[in-house]
């Protein structure tokens, strides 16, 4: 049904781009550590956002210097009208899914 194809990561950083109106790599791996609990590198997540940006679902642009950063740029990412539209279709195709699953299988795992 979607034009793109994503991985679970792909997914994830997506999702943590679209939390906010912008985001940075740092700010990106924090999230994802609080919310998986594991780390991930800030390479990891850059090629991540670089193929994301390539199939236009993030766009990216530089902010200020700022003396703190020794006058350095941060790399600001967005999520882009095809990243909220993506995004959208997988969780309706996830709750879709999860929605067929019937309720005695849930009770298994709490044996």
């Amino acid at each position: 049904m979607s034009e793109y194809s994503l991985g679970s990561l792909e997914e994830t950083i997506l999702v943590i781009v679209l939390m906010k109106e912008e985001s940075y790599g740092v700010e990106i791996a924090k999230v994802y550590e609080a919310h998986h609990e594991q780390t991930i590198s800030i390479p990891a997540i850059h090629i991540v956002l670089k193929r994301l940006e390539k199939k236009g679902l993030v766009k990216s642009a530089f902010g200020e210097p700022t003396p703190e950063r020794g006058g350095k740029r941060k790399k600001y990412y967005q999520g882009t009208p095809a990243g909220y539209r993506i995004a959208r279709a997988l969780q309706e195709r996830r709750s879709e899914m999860w929605s067929l699953v019937p309720k005695t299988s849930l009770q298994y795992g709490l044996i």
